[in-house]
């Protein structure tokens, strides 16, 4: 069984549930309550998938103009990256094309990145700001993929996750 350590980075505005992603996927838990990631916080998790072991260390970056300053330091050694807006604000997935400049200047150009449109359990109520064809466009332009997720109600948080893992496997 072949076994990766990678380092994964979740990027994107802020308060877009990149913290709430990965408390989900690492704890299978989810907070109502905002709490702001100040500079950097991570977890780590191990996935088996098609005889590999993949032992992951998630870096939750934040988001906030005011960390900018940090941010370059921590896509250092990253192997993937998961690129994550609101659905329900139009706003945050405007400002996904500078998120994934800066990761591949920092980063490089040829890691991979899954790109993610979270809080689908609000679309219903609140509405989808964006079009998904539009998302899935941007995504397979950049040699990706694009899934949307809720990490309050964990509906494809882990196959996200997992696509990403795949594609760092198997460039």
């Amino acid at each position: 069984m072949s076994e990766f350590v990678f380092k994964v980075i979740l990027i994107g505005p802020g308060a877009v549930g990149k913290t709430s992603l990965l408390h989900r996927f690492v704890q299978n838990k989810f907070s109502e309550r905002y709490e702001l990631t100040i500079g950097v916080d991570f977890l780590a998790k191990t996935v088996e998938l098609d005889q590999c072991v993949a032992r992951l260390t998630i870096w939750d970056i934040g988001g906030q103009d005011r960390f900018k300053f940090m941010r370059n330091r921590f896509y250092d050694g990253a192997m993937g990256a998961l690129l994550v807006f609101d659905l329900t604000r139009s706003q945050t997935y405007k400002e996904i094309r500078k998120w994934l400049e800066e990761f591949r200047q920092f980063a490089g150009n040829n890691i991979p990145f899954v790109l993610i449109g979270n809080k689908a359990d609000l679309v219903e109520d609140i509405g989808e700001s964006i079009e998904k064809s539009d998302a899935k466009k941007f995504a397979e332009n950049e040699r990706s993929i694009y899934i949307e997720t809720s990490a309050k109600t964990g509906e494809n948080v882990e196959d996200a996750f997992i696509q990403l893992v795949r594609k760092m496997i198997n460039p």
